[in-house]
């Protein structure tokens, strides 16, 4: 008998990435059943995955926010899922900054909403599967010759978006903690790769490159990023959510720290466009200095590790993709 595992925010880049690359899997089609969640907010875009929806009968989708506890219990009711991954978050932190309060509503409350709905089923089901996808950003900030993030490493979240993910990760904890609900934290490194709001960095550098337009470099461009091809990334959540242990973390890095000075020259040199579009503007508020991803508990545990190099094929793939989209 197949299991029904809830996806949350899968119309959104990592998400729809995930069913297109994991959920859609012959092996796996015919193991489970999928619901897809999302509040197709401007980074939700249903086209993401109609392609997908509309060939595989394994996959069924609902419009609705995880924030709205009514619906959420309705459809916990209705599917008795055997498993929750969830993707759905708000995830801008220039946007965080701005306004702060949607972010602790829907990845905070909205995360609480699935973890009570999910407790209700584990209760029936003692094999129910609870997965958080979280972030590297929760960890704080490095300076340069720090040892990067275990998952050992005190959360110390530095901007309102990140304080909001760690909160919910504590929240997870707890209800492991308190309920014994069998959750799971992934926590990874900037993910990069096809369908990508273009206000994060690479899409945006290439849609301005494309268009001549001025590349906007925070302060220095000196800030350090550990990039992470999204395919990478959803192994590895595959991964925690069969195979992880009950209660852990699990850290994904693409071990390919840059500088974001050095990620806009290589998109400029691609498209054979001049470094005279570079424009440095005022940095970002609280603007984390450096993330890297120590991801040895995952190669051991999980048998995982990135695969995909970063200048020699995941940006290319990624420049390409958004090439084909844009300079039409």
């Amino acid at each position: 008998m197949k299991s029904t595992v809830l996806l949350t925010g899968c119309a959104g880049f990592i998400g729809s990435n995930f069913v297109k690359t994991i959920a859609c899997r012959s092996d796996i089609k015919t193991q489970y059943d999928f619901v897809i969640l999302d509040a197709l907010t401007y980074a939700g875009r249903l086209p993401n995955i109609q392609k997908e929806l509309d060939s595989n009968k394994h996959l069924s989708f609902v419009h609705a926010d995880i924030r709205d506890t009514q619906k959420m219990h309705d459809l916990f009711k209705k599917h008795h899922f055997a498993g929750v991954m969830n993707f759905a978050a708000e995830s801008h932190v220039d946007r965080s900054i701005e306004s702060p309060n949607i972010f602790v509503e829907t990845n905070v409350l909205g995360t609480l909403n699935l973890l009570k709905e999910s407790l209700a089923l584990f209760e029936k089901n003692p094999n129910f599967r609870y997965l958080q996808v979280s972030t590297d950003e929760v960890y704080g900030t490095l300076q340069m010759k720090d040892p990067a993030f275990t998952e050992e490493t005190p959360i110390a979240p530095n901007s309102p978006y990140s304080a909001s993910k760690a909160s919910a990760d504590l929240m997870v904890r707890a209800f492991f903690e308190t309920y014994k609900l069998p959750t799971i934290i992934t926590r990874c490194s900037n993910n990069y790769g096809p369908l990508q709001v273009e206000e994060k960095f690479i899409p945006l550098m290439i849609k301005r490159a494309l268009a001549n337009e001025k590349l906007p470099i925070y302060g220095t461009g000196m800030n350090i990023r550990d990039w992470i091809y999204v395919d990478d990334h959803n192994e590895g959540v595959w991964k925690a959510f069969t195979h992880g242990k009950a209660g852990e973390v699990y850290n994904f890095g693409g071990n390919s720290e840059r500088q974001n000075l050095d990620v806009a020259k290589m998109i400029l040199k691609h498209l054979g466009k001049s470094e005279e579009l570079l424009s440095f503007v005022q940095d970002r508020k609280g603007h984390d200095f450096r993330y890297a991803i120590n991801y040895s508990k995952a190669e051991k545990e999980l048998n995982w590790k990135p695969t995909v190099k970063f200048e020699e094929e995941g940006l290319l793939r990624t420049i390409q993709y958004y090439k084909d989209l844009w300079a039409k």
